[in-house]
């Protein structure tokens, strides 16, 4: 696929550098909005982008737009005309031109509102209204609404006449006096007889979400019951809006996108990595790296205040990265199971009792497991070879601590997400980097606590 992708921008870029637009509008027509909007950002002459996007027809050029990264956008706005970029905004979706709207610095949101019909410009500043991440926010308003007093034979006319410009017409809803009271789809409508009224086929319990609920709820809602359209009601219960399986998949994308990033300690960014400046990157990093590294200083004041015993027993600071790492890695395991249980729905704060519970004996069985395989690995190698110091009561140590550290990582790495979601708090943001720092300081205090009591040169 990429090779083709390659050979398609060379193609393009070769004829529009020889002018050959004819040939051009026969390529460009045929392709996928989606293939359109990759070939247009790769190029490597932008200037040349509103010539391109000029010769496709008026709808696929709507499409490929709208598949579009904002910067490309703005470029392309930047070189139409108002008439062309009247065309454009014509053929948007709603819920596109409020995304294209929110994405554009001020004066170029100025001009695509100026060329907007009144009611596009209506439709758009309500939308705005709505909470960011909201249902409200990702609806579009463009949807089918049948009266449940018409027949299927008055409901297909309707349908034909106001079906073309709406963002799905798979599955129509019925409204009394603006209520949502029912739902049916285009199958039912096909296969019913033309005098059957759409009250007694309609199906009367519609599952439906409110224009303030989270759009992640939303998103989870089309997983769960396999929806192409989810509908939007007000506090009324008034039908103002529906959710397309397309923007519950954007949904989907950016919310594993957040969660991978502030799990690795990172900012949220909205941009793909190359579009995404030095200076931006920088400060998505580091402002979760400064924290970090600071919390990483309580390592250090642990192991300054047991120096003594250190300095008493050197081998023991062999094993200081193994105990970190491999508690670091136990908390990571259960706040990413636990995360994910959390984003899907599976387990909330009356599952704590449970999640610990079982993470508690898995946490058992891995330490013992992890301590077996150390304790063979430092009596055969580190004492029986490499001769390093190392003696059964160090042996002894640090597998101890390796079962204590394993069965707290696990603890902290469980329970944390699950309270944090109580508290209103991002689970994802307890994930790997916060857990690695609090089970660090935890490993040091329990190896040195453990190491006190089974070697005697530590002692007194």
């Amino acid at each position: 696929m990429a090779e083709r992708t390659y050979s398609i921008e060379n193609t393009i870029a070769a004829l529009a550098e020889a002018k050959k637009y004819s040939t051009l509008r026969d390529i460009l027509s045929t392709m996928n909005p989606s293939d359109l909007a990759s070939v247009f950002e790769e190029l490597d002459n932008p200037s040349a982008l509103p010539r391109l996007f000029r010769l496709l027809p008026k709808e696929l050029a709507a499409e490929a737009f709208v598949e579009m990264e904002s910067e490309t956008q703005e470029l392309l706005i930047q070189g139409f005309s108002d008439t062309e970029l009247k065309e454009v905004v014509d053929e948007l979706y709603v819920d596109d031109a409020v995304d294209l709207v929110e994405e554009m610095p001020s004066n170029v949101v100025k001009r695509i509102l100026r060329q907007a019909d009144a009611e596009t410009r209506r439709l758009i500043n309500e939308m705005l209204k709505y909470p960011e991440d909201s249902a409200g926010s990702i609806m579009t308003t463009e949807f089918v609404s049948l009266r449940p007093k018409m027949t299927v034979e008055e409901a297909e006319k309707r349908i034909r006449r106001t079906g073309v410009d709406k963002a799905t017409i798979n599955t129509c809803y019925v409204t009394d006096q603006g209520k949502l009271i029912g739902a049916i789809s285009i199958r039912t409508l096909l296969l019913s007889d033309h005098d059957a009224v759409i009250s007694d086929i309609m199906e009367e319990n519609v599952i439906s979400v409110t224009t303030t609920d989270d759009q992640e709820d939303v998103a989870q809602a089309f997983s769960k019951y396999n929806f192409s359209a989810m509908p939007v009601v007000d506090k009324e219960g008034r039908l103002v809006g529906v959710v397309t399986v397309d923007d519950a998949m954007d949904v989907m994308e950016e919310e594993a996108t957040e969660d991978m990033e502030i799990m690795a300690g990172m900012s949220p960014s909205e941009r793909p990595y190359l579009h995404t400046g030095v200076v931006e990157t920088w400060k998505a990093r580091i402002t979760w790296l400064l924290p970090l590294m600071l919390s990483a200083a309580l390592t250090g004041f642990v192991l300054n205040h047991y120096e003594g015993q250190l300095s008493s027993c050197l081998v023991l600071s062999a094993f200081i990265p193994l105990l970190c790492s491999t508690a670091g890695n136990s908390g990571t395991q259960a706040s990413v199971a636990i995360i994910r249980g959390l984003a899907l729905d599976e387990l909330d704060m009356s599952n704590l009792g449970e999640v610990i519970w079982k993470e508690l004996r898995v946490a058992l069985l891995c330490g013992v497991c992890l301590a077996a395989a150390n304790f063979v690995k430092m009596i055969a190698v580190d004492m029986a070879l490499l001769h390093n110091g190392v003696t059964v009561g160090v042996a002894a140590a640090v597998c101890l601590t390796l079962v204590v550290v394993v069965l707290f990582a696990k603890l902290v790495g469980c329970s944390l997400p699950i309270l944090a979601g109580k508290l209103g708090f991002d689970p994802a943001v307890i994930a790997s980097p916060v857990v690695s720092s609090i089970v660090d300081v935890l490993s040091l205090l329990v190896y040195f606590r453990v190491a006190a009591l089974l070697l005697p040169e530590l002692r007194g």
